[in-house]
């Protein structure tokens, strides 16, 4: 019997129970026509049989045996294969079901993940009629996995997944950064390239790690036990939650809202419509916290009986209060929120429904038909939340702990959806464009990066896997003063982590962003740098990973010198004889002042003003204008040294 794993899945559907066991689908979804296996390496490769069961794999020439497991899991690793192919791969087992997969290809295999700005596709990329039209090569196989989450690992992805060859038909919907890497070291290595792309937008690094790789990075122990309580109590896990919100709230903000919400600035919400359209030169233009409240009366009747609470829809993320107990929280948008009430929480007469709002990026609030907003009881009868709606700013607030549970910026939940699944598949490296989602609580970044590094690592069984890491782009306004910037101390956080980790490399992006757009089109330089990076340490060629990388900061006379390494050709800088974007800056927050600088060879100069000269920084804040770089054009990235 040969099929495509397509057929067979489609025959499996159709066919009655008896025959889906004698015709197994012997190998896992990954293994299908068109694939791409990683060279010059042993193949990992697995499937299920009935438990017991021999198995025999037949590629390249090869033939290799195994056994079912108990629980009817089988794997194996094919030898070792050079660039090449087309091949097929045979799995048989000893009840005779068969399953051949066709046209494999051997090469080298790269895993892209992250938030959106890997996600974005080449559609939308510059020249992307161009690229899009012109993109036929055979020899390129891609696979996009789908966005799903999981409580717990699965070894099999819920959406089935697909390898393509890459052609005008296929190139349009992928990502555009991991497709313009690819196409560069397809170039470079001369071997085909497998791209699989698991990213998602708007996601948290947390999302993307193990419980046991969060569980091993310590700091997060209480957050993992209500996670694990939610899966056999939400109820219970959802009231430690609001516990640990409320927490939180009270270690940085007075009051408490959820519970006595008085005061005079509470204002009357004038519709549901997202809150820059109020009118409140407050939120003409806010991302952050803002606080709703309403009442609700009930007879003694309705407040006896099993209740929800529904809110509308939020953008982005709720955490609900009834008569200042916590219910219920969601994150993204166009997603109504409806809340089991806990027995006993409800009164009759006056009841207070408290909802903290935050909101990350563009429009913000609760919005949607005012139908979506109303106790509902378990007969069926509902009490609309008609009556009047207030509401507050809380702009000193900042952002809140995310929800354990949460889809993207929960613990773990992407991770077992969407990186699980791939299990040990060979892989070459892996390229990571992520961060924004977590500028808001910047610091300690680099430790996540390099627990998630290492948690990849070990999934796939190689301790040395190439990785590479896109540093932020610039997006934001732009600052005539030195300014804290949360997007700056993601990029100096990804920045050493890269530093510490001998297998890692760093893409700097920080000329490539649009200040106006947080999804920037020019992607193809995005993926030429990802390119040259992999070359360095992934391929090993003798080549500086990313331009012009700061190695020291020392006094000198009455200045402080900078010293750079990897300046392709040497240091340059464009549209004035000196660089700028340098500041010179003491111990405490504030301190940062613009320092003139003087370029000579490897090093740049900086004339120290008034004040303390503890710390170095370059290229600072949300987009930065900045002019140091290498007579190859890589720009020298933004970084922080304290001054020795």
């Amino acid at each position: 019997m040969r099929l495509s794993v397509f057929a067979i899945a489609a025959a499996l559907a159709a066919a009655p129970a008896a025959a889906a066991e004698t015709s197994p689908l012997l190998l896992e979804g990954l293994f299908q026509d068109h694939a791409m296996f990683q060279r010059g390496a042993p193949i990992p490769v697995w499937g299920r049989a009935k438990p017991g069961e021999a198995v025999t794999l037949r590629f390249a020439g090869k033939t290799v045996k195994t056994v079912a497991g108990r629980d009817g899991r089988w794997s194996a690793d094919l030898p070792a294969t050079a660039a090449g192919g087309p091949y097929e791969l045979v799995a048989l087992s000893a009840s005779g079901a068969s399953q051949t997969v066709s046209d494999v290809l051997v090469g080298d295999v790269w895993l892209c993940s992250g938030q959106s700005n890997m996600e974005l596709e080449v559609s939308r990329a510059l020249n992307s009629w161009g690229e899009v039209s012109g993109a036929n090569d055979p020899q390129m196989r891609i696979l996009t996995v789908s966005h799903d989450t999981a409580m717990v690992p699965v070894d099999s992805f819920k959406t089935p997944v697909r390898w393509q060859s890459v052609s005008p038909g296929s190139i349009g919907d992928f990502s555009a950064a991991c497709y313009f890497m690819g196409k560069d070291l397809r170039a470079s290595q001369k071997v085909p390239v497998g791209l699989i792309d698991a990213s998602w937008g708007g996601t948290a690094i947390d999302a993307w790690r193990s419980e046991t790789a969060i569980d091993k990075a310590g700091g997060q122990a209480e957050e993992l036990a209500i996670l694990r309580a939610y899966r056999t109590d939400p109820a219970e896990a959802n009231r430690r939650w609001g516990a640990l919100w409320e927490r939180w709230w009270s270690s940085r903000n007075r009051g408490a809202p959820w519970r006595d919400p008085a005061g005079p600035e509470w204002k009357t919400v004038p519709n549901f419509h997202e809150w820059e359209s109020w009118g409140d030169p407050q939120l003409a233009n806010y991302n952050g916290m803002v606080w709703y409240r309403t009442t609700v009366t009930l007879t003694p009747e309705q407040a006896a009986k099993p209740a929800s609470v529904g809110i509308g829809w939020a953008d982005d993320l709720d955490q609900t209060w009834v008569n200042g107990v916590p219910v219920g929280n969601t994150s993204g948008w166009g997603v109504n929120r409806n809340y089991a009430i806990p027995a006993g929480v409800l009164k009759a007469g006056e009841n207070v429904v408290t909802v903290s709002i935050l909101d990350t990026y563009s429009g913000g609030g609760v919005v949607g038909p005012d139908e979506q907003r109303a106790l509902t009881f378990a007969d069926g009868s509902r009490v609309p939340l008609s009556g009047r709606w207030t509401y507050k700013a809380a702009p000193e607030a900042g952002w809140p702990p995310r929800a354990p549970w949460e889809t993207i910026a929960g613990l773990s939940l992407i991770y077992n959806g969407m990186i699980a699944p791939i299990g040990r598949y060979g892989l070459k490296g892996a390229a990571w464009y992520q961060g924004e989602s977590d500028a808001g609580n910047a610091k300690g970044y680099s430790k996540k990066l390099g627990s998630l590094m290492n948690d990849w690592r070990s999934q796939v069984g190689r301790p040395d896997l190439p990785f590479l890491v896109v540093q932020l782009a610039d997006w934001g306004p732009r600052s005539a003063v030195p300014v804290e910037s949360g997007s700056a101390t993601i990029r100096e956080e990804q920045r050493l982590a890269v530093a510490a980790d001998p297998h890692a490399g760093l893409a700097v992006a920080i000329d490539l962003g649009e200040p106006n757009d947080i999804h920037p089109a020019n992607k193809e330089d995005v993926g030429h740098r990802l390119a040259r990076a992999a070359r360095h340490v992934a391929y090993g060629e003798a080549i500086g990973p990313s331009g012009p990388e700061p190695v020291a900061a020392t006094r000198s006379g009455g200045g402080v010198t900078v010293t750079f390494r990897n300046a392709d050709g040497g240091l340059q800088t464009f549209s004035s004889p000196t660089p700028i974007g340098f500041e010179l800056c003491g111990t405490a927050e504030g301190s940062c002042r613009f320092a003139a600088a003087t370029l000579v060879g490897d090093t740049v100069t900086l004339t120290a003003p008034a004040g303390p000269a503890d710390r170095v920084r370059y290229c600072w804040g949300d987009s930065p204008i900045c002019n140091l770089y290498d007579k190859a054009g890589l720009p020298a990235g933004p970084f922080e040294l304290a001054v020795k």
